[in-house]
């Protein structure tokens, strides 16, 4: 009865789920000022065919409207009656090529009409079509709850289910550790309630004390989610296990960072072996022996540079990572921050989630950096209202953003782009030299090549996504799929072209010894040797080299490259474009997966796209990224409903003067970068 994932307990109009996919009024009527025969009406577009029209009209004479009446000036009922039908018989008139005459019907009504169409069409495009009208909101009749009535009329200490499930991990071990409770519910409850508090107490040891129960598992980052798994492994309180993590550390602040170490020490100390794959320098000086592999990326790397303990790692002049532990080698050096071009974008009374009615002025042309404990709000503002709010301007987004009044200052922009870490491709067919355009150029000069005249062969000859000079067998793709039914499908190298995707007449053009297939397997530095003598390819080497990525492959598959790699393939293809110096890039998070002399190469990056008049937005914790930030909107003070205002504004040097600033007092703390900084060392 408790239970959204059981007949008995869940909602029976949603189904458990809370949501239910419904037509949007905003997506069904965009623009209320627009007239009928405007379009106002998005399914309908303009009024062109006479049926539709003479609908309308009809329609018109009972309400007292005509097709050039704005949708704004029409009544409630008008308007209810176009969008929802009427049972009133209306006189349409129709003037067909072989027909003519009048018809008597009740309207149906735009959108039940579409609802019809929705659930008798077998077509897929049709369906696509009419839920690009839709949108997900929560559900009338359990409000949000998933569960029926019933489940809900049972209360302890004044709560449902759904209200203790609303809370946050904090929220939620104060609401248990308060329960007064005697008698037969003390002997019922209090075992119940300890196995609570101690998995709720796991949670805030890893740093989620600001998650809400009832938070979807879709909507975790991946930090967040390798850290739930984490505190169920504590409660398990196994020994002998071997525990692997891949950057526990994404998403969390530095104050929290502590509890997360803690929390792998009370793991080995448990009788465990903890082997964490980590970039975070206080987690690599917390550990009891350290891998350090190398000395470059890709085929730059592979060797075991150095190993042993965190004192003997730092002594090993070759190490990378030991020259960062000893806060050596930072590029960072001292400047003035800029000071923008004097315009701003302000969010206005921004109120989703934990935010808390806030005016947020973000400076254009500068290089800013929002920070704050987990869970203060920063993903909301920067990800869910600001890119959001301003999609939904530039490009009429489908998704909605959250909650707030305005966003002033968008004159000032002409775009805005996210630049995340999800993959450039879902399928092996994408790779960075066709993500970043690199391909058209190469495609285009082996065309040029006296081999190819001869023998009247395009452009598209050396793509390995149209027939003509692919493998057919594979399609282009080099490797073969074999489906397994219940397991996970296989891919095996193709026997007729061995992985190389192209057929032999194609494979037979070749330039300086490397056939087509030869290039793809070129790493972006040996293709930049190859083509130092063509400027177009020679260029779009240089960029991805300078967003540290030299050592990939231009036809590595999309699906091999990870998160960090992903999003500096998109700031290489923004690099090589001819901007208008008036975009804003917004980024979650960008030092995810890159080490110390990776985040410098990245910095770099972003200081380029400044310098062209543009404005990076970055949501980041690491200490070196804030540092060289030109100015930094800190939310807090705490995660969840203690988070959600602006803490402080201002240049680095101002928020470290900031007592009530976590980051502030973070900054203090790894003073001994800042000093060097500010030095000019």
């Amino acid at each position: 009865m408790f239970s959204f994932n059981s007949p008995y307990g869940a909602c029976a109009d949603c189904g458990g789920l809370g949501t239910r996919m419904d037509f949007n009024l905003e997506l069904i009527v965009p623009d209320d000022s627009r007239t009928l025969s405007e379009g106002v009406l998005a399914p309908l577009g303009k009024l062109r065919g006479e049926w539709g029209k003479s609908q309308l009209e009809a329609l018109g004479e009972i309400y007292g409207f005509d097709l050039n009446s704005s949708f704004r000036s029409l009544g409630k009922k008008a308007k209810d009656a176009i969008l929802y039908g009427t049972d009133e018989e209306i006189t349409i008139k129709f003037d067909l090529e072989k027909m003519k005459g009048e018809y008597r019907s009740s309207y149906e009504g735009l959108i039940a009409w579409l609802r019809r169409r929705y659930r008798q069409t077998s077509s897929e495009g049709v369906r696509k079509w009419i839920e690009s009208y839709m949108s997900n909101d929560d559900c009338s009749t359990c409000e949000g709850s998933r569960l029926k009535p019933e489940g809900l009329a049972v209360k302890i200490a004044g709560r449902n289910i759904a209200d203790v499930c609303r809370m946050s991990v904090g929220e939620a071990g104060g609401f248990f550790a308060g329960l007064e409770l005697s008698g037969n519910d003390r002997l019922i409850g209090e075992p119940i309630i300890k196995e609570i508090t101690h998995r709720l107490r796991f949670l805030g040891d890893v740093g989620l004390g600001y998650l809400s129960l009832d938070r979807s598992a879709t909507t975790l980052a991946g930090g967040e989610a390798q850290r739930l798994r984490l505190a169920t492994q504590i409660g398990s309180r196994l020994m002998g296990v071997l525990y692997i993590l891949d950057e526990p550390s994404i998403g969390l602040h530095h104050r929290d960072n502590g509890r997360l170490i803690r929390t792998l020490k009370e793991l080995r100390d448990l009788g465990n072996t903890v082997i964490v794959i980590e970039h975070d320098r206080d987690t690599i000086l917390s550990a009891d022996y350290v891998v350090d592999l190398g000395p470059g990326a890709g085929l730059g790397g592979g060797h075991v540079v150095a190993e042993g303990t965190v004192e003997g790692i730092k002594r090993v002049p070759q190490s990378r990572t030991g020259r960062y532990l000893n806060l050596e080698g930072s590029d960072l050096k001292k400047r003035e921050p800029r000071n923008g071009n004097g315009k701003h974008l302000v969010v206005r009374g921004a109120r989703e989630n934990n935010l808390k009615n806030i005016d947020v002025p973000i400076p254009l042309g500068v290089f800013t950096c929002v920070t704050g404990v987990s869970g203060s709000g920063k993903s909301t503002l920067v990800n869910d209202i600001l890119f959001l709010g301003l999609r939904r301007h530039f490009h009429q987004g489908q998704l909605f953003p959250g909650k707030h009044d305005s966003i002033d200052g968008v004159e000032n922009i002409d775009k805005v782009i996210d630049i995340d870490q999800s993959p450039i491709g879902r399928t092996p067919r994408s790779n960075p030299a066709t993500y970043t355009g690199l391909f058209t150029p190469i495609r285009d000069l082996f065309a040029q090549l006296p081999e190819s005249r001869i023998r009247g062969y395009k452009g598209g000859r050396f793509s390995f996504n149209v027939q003509g000079g692919r493998c057919e067998k594979c399609q282009g793709d080099g490797l073969i799929k074999v489906e397994m039914h219940f397991l996970p499908d296989v891919y095996v190298k193709c026997e007729a072209c061995k992985g190389r995707r192209y057929n032999q007449e194609t494979l037979e053009v070749m330039f300086k010894g490397h056939n087509i297939s030869d290039v793809l397997n070129l790493t972006v530095d040996e293709a930049h040797d190859l083509f130092v003598n063509i400027p177009t390819i020679k260029r779009k080497c240089e960029t991805l080299s300078s967003v540290g990525l030299g050592y990939i492959h231009l036809g590595q598959p999309a699906t091999t490259l990870s998160g960090g790699e992903a999003q500096r393939v998109k700031l290489s293809a923004e690099l090589s474009k001819r901007g208008t110096g008036k975009t804003l890039y917004l980024l979650d998070e960008p030092t995810t997966g890159l080490h110390h002399d990776d985040v410098q190469m990245l910095l770099d990056v972003l200081n380029k796209l400044v310098d062209k008049g543009n404005t990076v937005v970055v949501i980041e914790h690491n200490p070196d990224v804030i540092l060289a930030s030109d100015y930094i909107i800190d939310l807090g003070p705490e995660g969840g409903d203690e988070g959600g205002w602006v803490v402080t504004t201002g240049t680095p040097t101002e928020v470290m003067r900031c007592n009530e600033s976590h980051t502030g007092e973070m900054l203090r703390e790894v003073g001994a970068v800042a000093d060097a900084i500010h030095r000019g060392q």
